[in-house]
């Protein structure tokens, strides 16, 4: 037990200064079972499932295990570390989340306001197919996946032909998206808009703000959380950092192609997942969001707010949701966690990357996990959260 206690103050030094940092028996966790964590990554990297990865694991607002565990590239064997950077892909949508319900605080935006209040072109939208639009899009129907905007074959088909050229913005970009079909009529299903309709939330948060994205995001949330090395172009300092993509396949790993990082560098900021991150950055976002809107001081939503966030806008009952998860304001939200066979809590809430990052805050346990990877598995997150979970003791 020393030897662990020793190794979690060696691990959680680095993060110190952002967020506290506790023993696990003084939240209510236990030491010996969040060493099961690691043990499972490490038999996870035995097996060639990943080559590393990152867990960081927070309660009552104190963090209590950061575990670097593996490589961050196979070729070269450099070792994961917690200063590791991870392309953390749509894990930006909940960051996203939280600056559009910012400027909703603030009056200058509201959820049913129709996109094309602040973009005109997303006026008299139309269904693949021809038909007419029953209703307009709203900023709300962007936050919960149910706008039909980018999201389908059909819908997909026509922003290709509208793709975004090197050096353009998003104020270039985002109006000719109005131009393009939606899937399917506002409302009627839940489908997953995996770019479009999160960028064209970035454009709404610049147009509301008056700034660029990647300041908005820097001066009104990173800066005030202790988010010091997440964004959206890691500079040449920081690019020997991020770890590398990997496939699982018959195999085993193998090493993706990975998307170009000069195209639009410095110019366009993807609200629909272009962040880096390293693990230790990404959890004050957690636990502010676990702690009803502030942390550390720093109030950056009410807590009500917080409420309306994590709720569920989309029941499962809507085509396209899983038993058991509904959907929330850019948030995934367990309703119902017999239906959905997890350990977490009725009402916790999160998202993934599609590269395997994963995070997620139980707002009944003040619970936060963070999972780092590179390689993307469904079986590796359930795992992950269920480890975390069972090691709440009080």
């Amino acid at each position: 037990m020393k030897g662990v206690l020793v190794a979690l103050a060696a691990s959680v030094v680095a993060i110190a200064a952002s967020s506290p940092v506790a023993r696990p028996e003084d939240v209510g966790l236990s030491s010996e079972r969040l060493q099961r964590i690691t043990d499972m990554i490490e038999r996870r990297i035995a097996k060639g499932d990943i080559a590393g990865a990152v867990t960081a694991v927070a309660r009552k607002g104190r963090v209590v295990h950061l575990s670097a565990r593996g490589v961050m590239n196979l070729e070269t064997k450099q070792p994961m570390s917690t200063s590791t950077m991870f392309r953390i892909a749509s894990m930006t949508k909940p960051v996203v989340g939280t600056a559009i319900l910012m400027l909703v605080e603030e009056g200058k935006l509201h959820l049913n306001d129709p996109v094309s209040r602040y973009i005109p072109t997303f006026k008299n939208m139309k269904v693949a197919g021809g038909e007419p639009a029953k209703r307009e899009i709203t900023i709300k129907d962007l936050l919960t996946h149910v706008s039909g905007l980018g999201s389908g074959m059909a819908s997909n088909a026509d922003i290709e032909k509208i793709a975004r050229k090197e050096g353009e913005t998003l104020a270039d970009y985002i109006p000719r998206l109005g131009t393009t079909a939606l899937e399917f009529q506002p409302g009627s299903r839940w489908t997953y808009s995996p770019s479009a309709g999160f960028q064209t939330l970035g454009r709404l948060i610049e147009i509301a703000s008056g700034m660029p994205l990647d300041r908005f995001f820097r001066t009104r949330i990173f800066d005030p959380l202790g988010m010091k090395d997440i964004t959206f172009w890691p500079t040449d300092a920081q690019m020997p950092r991020v770890a590398t993509v990997y496939a699982r396949d018959a195999v085993g790993l193998t090493k993706q192609p990975t998307p170009n990082d000069t195209f639009g560098r410095n110019v366009y900021f993807a609200g629909s997942g272009g962040l880096y991150s390293t693990a230790e950055d990404y959890i004050p976002l957690g636990l502010m969001l676990a702690n009803g809107g502030e942390l550390n001081g720093k109030r950056l939503l009410g807590r009500k707010t917080v409420e309306m966030m994590r709720a569920a806008h989309v029941l499962d009952t809507l085509p396209g949701r899983p038993a058991g998860e509904g959907y929330g304001l850019s948030v995934r939200v367990v309703t119902n966690h017999a239906a959905r066979n997890t350990m977490l809590s009725d009402g916790t809430f999160g998202w993934t990357g599609a590269q395997g990052t994963h995070f997620f805050v139980d707002p009944k346990e003040q619970l936060v996990g963070v999972l780092m990877v590179q390689t993307s598995i469904g079986e590796l997150r359930a795992e992950f959260e269920d480890l975390v979970a069972q090691s709440v003791v009080d």
